[in-house]
């Protein structure tokens, strides 16, 4: 079982490196078209949809109305951006500041 997880460990690792080598938002749609299911790309862009309205204060319910992203998920990202790694809001102060 520990080689599993280092094997993943290590496939992860190389998955982040290949990402970082993408120079443009032309590039980065390529890959991640390539890599992912339309499901998984519409999840990824369903959570990251709620980032801001989320850092705004607005209330789930009223995310749901809005977005028709599911009130799970909705908490899903809300947990994450509090007690999280910081990379949702990390980025979201970067994407703020342009």
């Amino acid at each position: 079982m520990k080689t599993q997880n280092l094997l993943k460990s290590s496939a992860l690792a190389e998955l982040m490196q290949a990402i970082s080598l993408l120079k443009n938002e032309n590039e980065l749609r390529q890959f991640f078209t390539d890599l992912c299911t339309p499901a998984e790309l519409e999840s990824m862009a369903d959570r990251w949809q709620v980032v801001p309205l989320l850092r705004q204060g607005i209330p789930y319910r009223t995310i749901n109305e809005q977005t028709s992203v599911s009130v799970t998920t909705i908490t899903r990202v809300a947990r994450s951006l509090s007690f999280g790694t910081g990379g949702y809001n990390l980025v979201a102060e970067r994407m703020e500041s342009l």
